[in-house]
């Protein structure tokens, strides 16, 4: 009995202990040099494109702007919005994959491979066919629709089996209702002749991007990134497992609730803007939690940081492979992010079936 107690002692004692395997160091440095990395970035983004522009031109557009010359106007004008977009789009992904994978306990998880993107777009092209004047308050509205529907039904589908929600049937689920969801789309895009409009979001990119766009999209992704690093004890104690987290007094169906909200928000204005970009929220938050460790207090501010750094560089990638042309990010991104996934899948299919 002394034993029994004894094994039972220390196996609570051991589950709490999990959440602080963790280096903070790795993770402030992280944050230090990635921002410096994004701010070298922006600037690098800025200049290079079908025609490069001298960093010192860009230094005095910035803080010394002059309407009356022409790389001033297009510095301005076309690539400075561009580039804070690939930065904020770029947390987005990163942290809702981070949040999903958290708080479902599924190294597979991210807001495409679980249909928050195809439900989006599909909102779009709706958006698109239905109402074409929409402002694009509207259309962020519509993607947000999308997006929690695709959500829901994902969930709910993933929920039917007598075993309940496990990390795999949640893969399949999300995988089966992404098809769906993209196949309307292109339902929607033929039948009402939206094939070029619906193929620049399908691709994915940050180009075109207006400051009109930064003004409506930036608050709410501050908004959502500040409401995940509020969540992100209580989705470490989640990633420990429901019954854990309940035993150490958390609600978990109302963080569940509160954490599907904010990736929805988060993937929705992404989507919105740039179009569904996949594999950004698979990558990112394995590459930091190796780095970093197992707490979503560091695991979400840096793969905010690592995030944003993976969408400005490879949108400087896209404008550089095929100048003057552009390569879509979103197949750029794919290219790493297939097999990765085939990887994680190969790695851990014990673990998660």
């Amino acid at each position: 009995m002394t034993a029994s107690k004894d094994h039972h002692a220390g196996s609570t004692t051991a589950l709490p202990a999990q959440p602080v395997r963790s280096h903070p160091a790795a993770a402030v440095l992280i944050m230090i040099f990635g921002l410096a990395a994004i701010i070298f970035g922006l600037a690098l983004s800025v200049s290079v494109g079908a025609a490069d522009i001298k960093l010192a031109t860009v230094w005095e557009a910035v803080f010394h702007f002059n309407p009356e010359l022409q790389q001033h106007q297009v510095i301005w004008e076309l690539r400075l919005p561009r580039s804070l977009a690939s930065v904020l789009v770029g947390a987005c992904f990163a942290v809702a994959g981070a949040m999903m994978q958290g708080m479902t306990r599924n190294p597979l998880a991210d807001s495409g491979l679980l249909g928050l993107n195809a439900g989006a777009t599909t909102a779009l092209a709706l958006a698109f066919a239905f109402a074409p004047s929409l402002s694009y308050t509207y259309i962020m509205l519509y993607c947000f629709i999308g997006a929690g529907v695709a959500a829901l039904i994902v969930f709910g589908i993933g929920s039917l089996s007598r075993k309940g929600l496990t990390p795999i049937r949640l893969t399949l689920a999300g995988a089966a209702v992404s098809a769906l969801l993209l196949a309307i789309s292109q339902g929607v895009a033929i039948f009402f002749h939206l094939s070029q409009d619906l193929a620049f979001w399908l691709a994915g990119g940050v180009a075109g991007t207006s400051w009109g766009q930064l003004q409506y999209m930036a608050p709410l992704i501050l908004a959502g990134l500040v409401a995940a690093i509020m969540m992100s004890r209580s989705i470490t104690l989640l990633s420990l497992g429901t019954e854990v987290a309940a035993g150490l007094g958390q609600k978990t169906r109302l963080v569940q609730t509160g954490g599907m909200l904010v990736v929805v928000v988060l993937a929705g204005t992404a989507v919105s803007a740039v179009g569904p970009i996949g594999f950004v929220g698979l990558i990112v938050p394995h590459v930091t939690r190796y780095l970093v460790g197992i707490d979503y207090r560091w695991i979400i501010p840096c793969s905010a940081v690592l995030g944003s750094l993976l969408l400005v560089f490879a949108d400087i990638a896209a404008r550089m492979l095929n100048a003057p042309y552009e390569t879509p990010i979103g197949a750029l991104i794919s290219i790493i992010g297939v097999p990765f996934f085939i990887y994680l899948a190969s790695r851990r299919k014990g673990a998660i079936s």
